[in-house]
This record gives C-alpha cells, sequence and structure tokens, in this order.
C-alpha cells in the first residue's frame, strides 16, 4: 500500500516538470535533398532577393543566421567586387491555428469539501504515515481522473534554404523545416530552425526526421 502511494506521489510532482520541459522543447522535422559535391569547401556564397527584401531588417537577422551555419561548414563570403559561386535563397513564415484539445487530469477528491484544508484532512498531513493521497487509514483519498478542455494558440513555423551552384544553376542543397508550438516570436525560435536545417549536414537524402532542441531562456 505505501509502495502504491509513494509512487502516486512520484508521478504528481513529476506533472509540472514534463509540462514545462516540453514547452521549453523545439521539435522541427527536417527534410533535405541534397547533391552536394565532396569539393564544395570553400565556395563563396551571396543570398538572393526579391523586389525590396534586401532592405528588410528582419530578413537580415534571419539570413545572418544561415550565414553563420555556412560558414560553419566551411564556405564563405565572396570577394570585393566578385561574384558569388553559390546562390542561396532563405524563405520563413509563421501561422496562427486555434487548438481545443481535451486532457485528463488529477484531481484532489476532498477539494471544495469543508474537510479539504483542515487540521485533520489537510493535503500532505494527517496521522503518522498517511497524508495526500490518503489522508487517514479510515479516509483513502485516491486522485480522480477528470477531463478538461484547453483552448490556446499554436504556431506553425517553417524555414527553407535552398542553395543553388550559380554558374550550372543546379541546386545542390534544399531543406525545409517545420516546427509547430506555442511561441509566436519567429526571432526567438528562428536560431533553431536554423541549426536543425544545417545538422549532420548535408543529412540523409528526402528522408524526413525529427530534432529536438532545448529552448535557452
Amino acid at each position: 500500500m505505501r509502495t502504491c502511494k509513494n509512487f502516486l506521489l512520484l508521478c504528481l510532482a513529476a506533472l509540472p516538470l514534463l509540462v514545462s520541459g516540453c514547452a521549453s522543447t523545439i521539435r522541427s522535422e527536417v527534410t533535405s535533398f541534397q547533391q552536394w559535391p565532396a569539393d564544395a569547401g570553400g565556395r563563396s556564397f551571396a543570398f538572393t532577393h526579391r523586389s525590396g527584401e534586401a532592405q528588410d531588417l528582419e530578413r537580415q537577422h534571419h539570413e545572418n543566421l544561415v550565414r553563420l551555419q555556412l560558414l560553419r561548414l566551411g564556405l564563405r563570403d565572396p570577394a570585393a567586387g566578385q561574384p558569388a559561386q553559390l546562390a542561396v535563397r532563405v524563405d520563413y513564415s509563421i501561422k496562427a491555428r486555434d487548438v481545443r484539445v481535451i486532457e485528463t487530469v488529477l484531481i484532489d477528491p476532498w477539494l471544495g469539501t469543508p474537510w479539504h484544508g483542515s487540521g485533520f484532512y489537510r493535503p500532505y498531513w494527517g496521522w503518522p504515515g498517511y497524508g495526500y493521497p490518503s489522508y487517514g487509514p479510515m479516509w483513502p483519498a485516491l486522485p480522480v481522473a477528470q477531463q478538461q478542455e484547453r483552448r490556446f494558440t499554436a504556431f506553425d513555423r517553417e524555414l527553407k534554404v535552398k542553395i543553388i551552384d550559380a554558374a550550372s544553376q543546379q541546386a545542390w542543397y534544399d531543406v525545409s523545416v517545420r516546427s509547430s508550438g506555442e511561441t509566436g516570436s519567429l526571432v526567438e525560435v528562428m536560431p533553431y530552425l536554423t541549426e536543425a536545417a544545417f545538422r549532420d549536414f548535408p543529412g540523409p537524402n528526402g528522408t524526413p526526421r525529427v530534432i529536438e532542441m532545448k529552448m535557452k531562456r
């Protein structure tokens, strides 16, 4: 009996940790297609823009994150006055949607009764060796499972990066990163999306994979 009580207490104590852990994790689905040549190292690259995009400060921020990843891979910025050997195109988006979920939660069966919080049946207190979820040897009070509705806004985030050989116009790398969560700031999640886009570069060809990263708060 004591073992069962201890197990329930551990489960209840772990619930807040599990919820907070999920909230601080970026989970992304990454799919890449590539024919990356072995001798690509040292090539120069530059970003391509449509009308007015080059002056977009938010775009500059996101492209700089991609730039840092490309430099890490051994590519380089073009020399002054020289054309880039690779053309890099970055696209991104974020869309909000309303979500309704039915969750099962554990509640205190004495909540709202005259005995809840009293000196004799107060949670975590009671007869020696007893406590929540059992308030006394004659008063078992196991948690009760109950369904409740939760509504929230989820954000679907997407990042696409395409790298093309400028001379042949042949695509060398094309990756898409999709992620959903309650964080609606694209600036906040973009570092994790760009890292996921180049994790284990160039990665498996055409095979979706899931990458999880802890957010740094």
